[in-house]
């Protein structure tokens, strides 16, 4: 066999200008310095608000690579909400964090709503988060054997997984066969963290224990099933994190005066948007939840990504036998940390130290903080549409005319 010579060109590598990583990756004050100095240097732009960083650089590492400076985002205080939790108890004022004019006002007008009518109830009704990896087999029948032996390896896979972290617990291993592949979710209680990569770590360390074991030769630690930082039916089914309620009952003349709309006028509002939710296909049924979701989250250092599986959640409004409103919200997918993360960086620690929910045994506290902020949200929206203030409010309190 006579091998062909090309004619074509051998390609060449193009050079290309690296961001400066310095000693140690350049998390020294003066490494941040040189480098938003170069970043000057090549736009052409002065980054005068990008330096003013009160957080010492050092403290940046595992939170960002190539850090320059800091963005900063106006910080609000909406409140008081009242809140009658099992974790969350007392009248809190809530840190929100956005550029969107008239939202701090309609989830303030919301939480003063609900602490008139004597405060808002919140229950944490599961806490959990989850891997889900996929293992790849020759066959179906290899597979489906997979399946079925994978219960006796349970106890082997608890010892495995939780040798790698203190915080970490796995609570069940659930296989899902969908032709020669087999989808396994760890599912994992996390204490105060997040804990997404403690438990992606935990898990790499069970699957790689069956690998030693010949149960499996080849497995992908992602396999999209977990729904993490994405939008899914399955979040509605199952959770993600923590599954938070809230509700609150507010009487007629309360609606009135706070919200300027009866409870049958919220519910119609309510109703209606369900229809519009059904017919769009959309995962859950609210009006704003990713506001104030985003809103805290960049507040207290949340991992803001997460806004997209923790939004899929469902607001019911009723109408008492009194007459009343009752409204709730359900976030089954909250993920939501007071340890590890951003959590302990400048700022964000100050906004969770306001809700009293910063460090070690404060994760349940908070997520039922958060869900109370959200019921409040939705509850002034609603009104906002119903009495047709929605656009007034906006034109008020939503647009930055910068001065000619």
């Amino acid at each position: 066999m006579r091998l062909i010579e090309s004619s074509a060109p051998v390609p060449r590598l193009v050079p290309v200008d690296l961001v400066p990583r310095f000693r140690a990756q350049g998390y020294s004050a003066a490494d941040v310095t040189r480098r938003r100095l170069w970043v000057e240097h090549k736009t052409g732009v002065r980054l005068e608000h990008v330096s003013a960083c009160s957080i010492p650089t050092v403290q940046l590492r595992g939170n960002i690579e190539n850090p320059i400076g800091v963005a900063q985002v106006p910080l609000a205080v909406a409140g008081p909400l009242q809140i009658r939790g099992d974790h969350a108890r007392g009248t809190f004022y809530v840190p929100l964090a956005t550029t969107e004019g008239a939202l701090v006002r309609s989830y303030e007008r919301g939480m003063v709503t609900l602490t008139r009518a004597g405060g808002v109830a919140t229950r944490v009704a599961a806490d959990e988060n989850r891997v889900c990896p996929v293992f790849l087999f020759e066959n179906v029948a290899d597979a489906s054997r997979f399946v079925e032996e994978l219960p006796e390896h349970t106890p082997a896979l608890r010892t495995e997984a939780e040798s790698t972290t203190r915080h970490g617990r796995l609570l069940r291993i659930e296989p899902r066969q969908v032709g020669r592949d087999v989808m396994v979710t760890f599912s994992y209680r996390t204490g105060d963290a997040q804990g997404m990569n403690m438990i992606v770590k935990a898990t790499e360390r069970a699957c790689e224990w069956l690998v030693r074991r010949g149960q499996v030769r080849t497995y992908h630690i992602f396999s999209g099933l977990s729904s993490e930082k994405r939008a899914s039916a399955s979040l509605l089914q199952s959770g993600k994190g923590k599954t938070v309620i809230a509700g609150a009952r507010l009487p007629t003349a309360l609606t009135r005066s706070c919200l300027h709309a009866t409870p049958a006028e919220l519910v119609r509002v309510w109703h209606r948007a369900s229809i519009g939710h059904a017919v769009a296909g959309a995962i859950g049924c609210n009006a704003q939840f990713a506001n104030g979701l985003t809103a805290l989250f960049i507040a207290c250092g949340q991992d803001v990504a997460n806004v997209a599986n923790a939004h899929a959640g469902i607001t019911n409004f009723e109408v008492t036998l009194e007459g009343d409103l009752y409204a709730t919200v359900t976030l089954p997918s909250l993920t939501v940390a007071t340890i590890g993360g951003g959590t302990g960086l400048g700022t964000s620690r100050e906004c969770l130290a306001m809700l009293g929910c910063a460090g070690s045994g404060n994760a349940a506290r908070f997520a039922e903080i958060v869900a109370a902020t959200v019921l409040a949200g939705e509850l002034s929206m609603a009104a906002a549409i119903a009495s047709g203030e929605l656009v007034r409010a906006h034109e008020q309190y939503g647009r930055n005319r910068p001065a000619d």
